[in-house]
């Protein structure tokens, strides 16, 4: 990734950038990712080899693959149309025309001895994307580049004391490389941006973002500079593939250069690797430059030319993006923005949101998925398309709250059925079987009120001088009935008896 100055490195975005203090000043982070996302196929990019996660060793590696000799590659067209849907949901222009090159370097799990890659003309060029932030505001990123390259194998040390095994199932298959712009300020910005870059992709159905299996992983660029001052020398974490382990690297390696800058010293442009156990950055190798690889045109592979009409055929099949799902949201269910982000973080999350809200109080169940289950689902290390309970149940259990069947704390005792096993049957069905109704009858209401009152004299008296003090007899009345009665009726009820 190049250091070239950006646009947005105006006196203003230095203002409100955050610093971070050493002991010479103020110092500026400066970063820039490099993502590696798995394209979404059932193949690899230049052969018909299959792509799963699991299989034993070598199981899905064909001849190309393996680098045999006289091998050529085929280009998998279905890889082509991911990259270009990928780079019209990032809003980056698409390249009709783009080229693939020779990236040469000599490891074990490369048995061709190059990878096939993109640097002069790549199918996707400059685009951007809008990141969330904690404290409610937004920032965009720029993207610079997305271009197709086929992944190495795996080298594995740790089967035998004296020997490397190679398995070369990931051999060729399809990566998409998403670069961005030196734009980022902030580990939580890097996180914020690696975050909407996956919930994008997963959105469009061209990568998993599945990170445990290593479908999707970030090269970090990282380098510090006093503000206004020109770029610093950037360091690369290389492999990141947690969101948690990206903000640790980040932070320690910006503590890192400071310190090392602050002592007089200089940085060193190489590739580090994060040791999650030790919470640190260390030092890999030197880091190459383009000239190191010897990139040239791959012969064997002509020029990929598309058509414009193709690519506005694909633009038309787009699926709504989450940008534009959360501002559906806001409009048509009346959500505030934070709950919308909440919600369209993940993809199945919305879906499961808005078949929850149908026909009922679009707010309340928005709290009831954002809280309640999102909680219970972290909790019990499930994903919202494993919940024990369906939108169905979620919507039932809101009516029950919006027809006064039962009350909102109630209706967290009925959730807690739910959850332990009981999900199979309806909310309704709950709340019959345990007795939970909500008490409307205001006789019996009332005749709880009255002999509570005459229990505490002295307490009733002081509402007249202390309103506030109603709520002790509001708990007190929940507590005599069993937590059944109608809050509203109690509190009627309650004013009118002592006189407020």
């Amino acid at each position: 990734m190049t250091n070239i100055a950006s646009p947005l490195d105006s006196g203003r975005e230095a203002e409100t950038a955050k610093l971070i203090q050493g002991r010479t000043g103020p110092w500026e982070l400066v970063i820039g990712l490099e993502i590696h996302a798995q394209v979404a196929s059932t193949s690899k990019l230049f052969s018909g080899a299959a792509v799963g996660f699991g299989a034993g060793p070598n199981e899905q590696v064909s001849l190309i693959d393996a680098g045999f000799p006289g091998m050529l590659p085929v280009l998998n067209g279905f890889c082509v149309e991911q990259a270009v849907k990928t780079g019209l949901g990032l809003k980056a222009q698409i390249n009709a025309h783009s080229r693939f090159d020779r990236k040469n370097y000599f490891y074990p799990d490369l048995p061709q001895g190059y990878q096939i890659s993109q640097l002069f003309y790549p199918i996707v060029g400059e685009g951007e994307v809008s990141i969330d932030l904690s404290d409610g505001s937004q920032k965009i990123v720029r993207i610079e580049r997305l271009h197709l390259e086929q992944d190495a194998g795996k080298s594995i040390h740790d089967l035998d004391p004296t020997a490397t095994y190679v398995d070369l199932n990931r051999a060729g298959t399809a990566l998409m490389e998403i670069v961005s712009k030196p734009d980022i300020r902030s580990a939580e910005e890097a996180v914020a941006y690696f975050k909407k870059i996956r919930t994008i992709l997963v959105y469009l159905g061209t990568s998993d973002g599945d990170m445990e299996k290593g479908n999707m992983r970030a090269d970090v660029n990282v380098s510090v500079r006093k503000v206004g001052a020109s770029f610093g020398t950037r360091c690369e974490i290389k492999n990141v593939n947690s969101f948690r382990f990206m903000q640790q690297a980040i932070e320690y390696e910006a503590r890192r250069q400071i310190e090392i800058l602050e002592d007089g010293g200089s940085i060193t442009q190489e590739t580090r690797l994060f040791d999650s156990v030790k919470v640190e950055t260390r030092s890999l190798r030197s880091k190459e430059e383009a000239h190191d690889y010897r990139y040239f045109p791959d012969p064997d592979l002509l020029p990929l030319e598309l058509e414009l009409a193709w690519i506005e055929d694909i633009k038309k099949s787009l699926p709504e993006l989450p940008d534009d799902k959360r501002q559906r949201l806001m409009t048509q269910y009346g959500l505030s923005q934070y709950d919308a982000t909440v919600l369209i973080t993940e993809q199945a999350r919305a879906d499961y949101y808005e078949a929850a809200a149908k026909g009922r109080d679009a707010k309340l169940v928005a709290n009831w998925v954002t809280n309640e289950l999102l909680a219970r689902l972290t909790k019990d290390g499930l994903e919202i398309a494993d919940s024990p309970l369906p939108p169905a149940h979620i919507n039932g259990l809101v009516e029950l709250i919006e027809t006064n069947v039962i009350s909102s704390k109630i209706a967290k005792t009925v959730f807690e059925h739910m959850w332990d096993g009981q999900g199979a049957i309806t909310p309704a069905e709950i709340v019959e079987k345990h007795g939970l109704k909500q008490v409307t009858d205001t006789g019996a209401i009332e005749k709880a009120v009255d002999d509570i009152i005459a229990a505490n004299p002295d307490k009733a008296a002081e509402v007249a001088t202390k309103p506030q003090a109603i709520g002790w007899f509001v708990g007190q009345v929940m507590k005599a009935t069993g937590g059944k009665a109608n809050p509203a009726a109690v509190n009627e009820i309650l004013k009118a008896k002592l006189g407020l």
